[in-house]
């Protein structure tokens, strides 16, 4: 499994955010954000291989979705063009998982399980 998850939960429809399309990154030693992996959830809105197993370095990482070009598929109005979440890895042996709940207008995520 990926040392890096993520769920998208459309709130809207009260489902899963299906071909969300994320990017996942690190800041480096020189603090520029390096591409580590791209991926786009699937029919549960997971995105399950970001990342292989071994290839997390503890430091700053940002996954962005691509909110505006999921809505736009759907053709809803909205908001939010695209979401970013920048979080710390400390510990490269713990798993990470970055919920995303989605509405057209709002957005929130927390550490998950």
């Amino acid at each position: 499994m990926s040392p890096i998850t993520s769920h998208v939960l459309d709130t809207r429809l009260g489902r899963p955010a299906v071909g969300v399309c994320v990017t996942l990154e690190r800041r480096d030693a020189h603090g520029s954000w390096q591409f580590l992996s791209r991926g786009a959830t699937n029919d549960d809105g997971r995105v399950p291989a970001l990342l292989s197993e071994g290839g997390l370095i503890p430091g700053r990482h940002r996954m962005t979705f691509d909110t505006g070009g999921y809505f736009e598929e759907q053709q809803v109005e909205h908001f939010y063009p695209c979401v970013t979440i920048e979080f710390e890895i400390i510990r490269a042996d713990e798993h990470y998982h970055v919920p995303l709940l989605l509405s057209p207008f709002g957005y929130s995520t927390y550490r998950g399980s």
